[in-house]
């Protein structure tokens, strides 16, 4: 049962696509900050064993003392796992190479699937004041994943505006499908953003024309450009809104951000 007496928790977003090379940290990282520039507070769960939301972000590796994989699987206080950014207002809770290993040991644990659910709705977390909770997912849909989606309310599906780019949807589908019907009922879709969009070229726009006809209102207006602020910024260890605040890739998250506010608003409404 839920205590009444608690604040309301964060929301709590997947960014998922077992697809890679498909902007998944890119767009982890720099809505998460474009959601910063509008007065939330955000942590980022970095959920990949790859660690790139926590290099983009200028957690260097020997800075990662605590991470995911001790947030999952070992009892650890969250002021420990949670550290703070060169972005005021944003946090992340950073990943090794460690995670990788962690699948095989989550097997036999017989609440696998709602540890991160439960990591993250622990008293502590009350003190950070988080508004929202990104969880950077790994390319593939594997247990932590799964995790990540029983932990969310809503799951964030970045399309590369790229040949095929809908057939690895249908996976995605049912894994969200399967996620519902056995640990989280509640689960939604948050949208779909396409990222990489050139304008200029026709493939992208059949691409848009092809999402908007099959997944409707599930299709967020804002689209993500090609950009090579965007690309350049990880190198530079900070989001593109701190790195090149004007460019067209940084208008475009901060335009994402608020296209998502607007949405919960009316929601809450």
């Amino acid at each position: 049962m839920s205590d009444p007496t608690r604040p309301p928790g964060p929301r709590i977003i997947a960014v998922a696509n077992q697809k890679g090379g498909v902007g998944k940290t890119t767009t982890a990282i720099n809505l998460s900050a474009a959601l910063v520039a509008e007065g939330q507070r955000v942590l980022i769960i970095d959920l990949d064993p790859q660690g790139n939301a926590s290099t983009g972000l200028g957690v260097e590796a020997e800075e990662r003392e605590y991470t995911t994989y001790e947030l999952l699987l070992e009892d650890i206080a969250l002021s420990s796992v949670i550290q703070g950014t060169e972005t005021e207002g944003l946090f992340i809770v950073p990943a090794t190479v460690d995670l990788s290993s962690a699948d095989i040991e989550l097997m036999s644990n017989e609440k696998r699937s709602f540890l991160l659910h439960d990591a993250l709705r622990q008293y502590a977390m009350d003190e950070f004041k988080f508004d929202y909770v990104l969880i950077d997912c790994p390319p593939s849909l594997n247990l932590l994943t799964v995790n990540a989606m029983v932990a969310a309310h809503s799951v964030l599906v970045p399309l590369q505006s790229e040949f095929f780019a809908l057939e690895g949807l249908s996976q995605l589908m049912l894994t969200i499908r399967e996620v519902r019907q056995t640990a989280n009922a509640s689960l939604r879709i948050e949208g779909i953003v396409l990222t990489m969009y050139d304008q200029r070229n026709r493939l992208s726009q059949q691409v848009e024309q092809d999402a908007r006809d099959n997944l409707g209102e599930l299709v967020f207006q804002t689209v993500i450009p090609r950009n090579v602020r965007v690309s350049e910024a990880p190198s530079y260890a900070l989001p593109v809104l701190d790195y090149d605040p004007n460019s067209k890739g940084a208008q475009a998250y901060l335009a994402l951000a608020r296209e998502m506010l607007q949405n919960h608003a009316k929601m809450a409404a």
